[in-house]
C-alpha cells in the first residue's frame, strides 16, 4: 500500500476569489473556511449532518478530476440535469505521481441514469451491457461496484450505503479494502457506521460548521446506532410520548 505521498489524489485547493460574492457555496460553513485540504489515507469517508456541504465537496472533486458529473468512469459524457455547483471551477487537485489504471464516481441519487447510460454504452461497439435495470436497486448498485472496483484506481462515492442491506454493506465494505491494499483510493460519504468502522481510514467531519479528522467514534452515525440498539425502548417513549 503506497503512503500518502503516492495517494493519486494528495489533496486540493479552493480559490475563493473565483466564487460568486453571492454564491450558495460561501453559506456553507464548513465549506467556506476550507482553503486546502491533505489526504493521508487510501480511504476517506467524509462525514456529517445533511446540508454540511459533503456531497458537494465530493462532486467538485469527481468533475475536477475528469469524471461526469452525475457519475460513471471518466469515459462517460451525458447530462440529464446540469445541477453541479461551480466549487469545481475553483478547485484545484494535488495528483500523485502515478497514473491510476481505472476510476469511477458512484453517486446513489443519479444511479438509475448512470446504468441507463451504461446500457446505451454497452450497445457499441466492444461494448458489454450489464443490464444493471434488470436486478433489484441494491443488486445492480453493488454490481456495479464490484464490476469497476480494481487495484490502482480512485473511486468516488456518494452515500453507496443507500440501496445496500447491513450484510451488502459488509460485502462493499470488503470489496474497498482489498482494493485499498492494491494502491486504489477511495473518497466516500457515507452516514453508514459499518462503512466508517473500515480499519486504518480517514474520518473528515464537516460538522461544527468546519472540516476536521474525527475517530470512528465521535461520529454521530456510531453515536446515534449504538444508543438507539443500547436504549431502544427508554428513546422510543421519550420521541413518541404525546403530552
Amino acid at each position: 500500500m503506497r503512503d500518502e505521498t503516492e495517494l493519486h489524489i494528495r489533496g486540493l485547493r479552493i480559490d475563493w476569489d473565483r466564487i460568486a460574492p453571492d454564491s450558495y457555496l460561501r453559506n456553507i460553513e464548513a465549506l467556506s473556511g476550507v482553503n486546502t485540504l491533505t489526504f493521508h489515507k487510501p480511504v476517506t469517508f467524509f462525514v456529517g449532518e445533511n446540508g454540511s456541504g459533503k456531497s458537494t465537496l465530493l462532486e467538485a472533486i469527481a468533475i475536477a478530476y475528469g469524471f461526469n458529473p452525475e457519475g460513471g468512469t471518466r469515459n462517460y459524457h451525458f447530462s440529464t440535469f446540469d445541477s453541479h455547483s461551480e466549487l469545481c471551477d475553483a478547485l484545484t487537485l494535488t495528483k500523485g505521481i502515478y497514473r491510476p489504471g481505472w476510476g469511477y464516481f458512484l453517486r446513489a441519487e443519479s444511479f438509475y441514469n448512470v446504468a441507463t447510460a451504461d446500457d446505451e454504452y454497452g450497445k457499441g461497439p466492444g461494448g458489454v451491457p450489464h443490464h444493471f435495470h434488470e436486478k433489484s436497486h441494491g443488486e445492480s448498485f453493488l454490481a456495479m461496484a464490484q464490476d469497476n472496483f480494481r487495484q490502482n484506481g480512485v473511486y468516488l462515492l456518494d452515500e453507496p450505503e443507500a440501496a445496500l442491506s447491513p450484510q451488502r454493506q459488509l460485502t462493499l465494505l470488503y470489496e474497498i479494502c482489498g482494493c485499498a491494499r492494491e494502491e486504489a483510493q477511495f473518497i466516500i460519504v457515507t452516514h453508514s457506521p459499518i462503512l466508517l468502522g473500515m480499519p486504518d481510514a480517514e474520518i473528515w467531519s464537516f460538522d461544527e460548521g468546519r472540516i476536521h479528522p474525527c475517530a470512528y467514534e465521535e461520529t454521530d452515525s456510531y453515536r446515534i446506532t449504538k444508543m438507539f440498539i443500547n436504549s431502544r425502548e427508554q428513546i422510543l417513549k421519550r420521541l413518541l410520548e404525546r403530552e
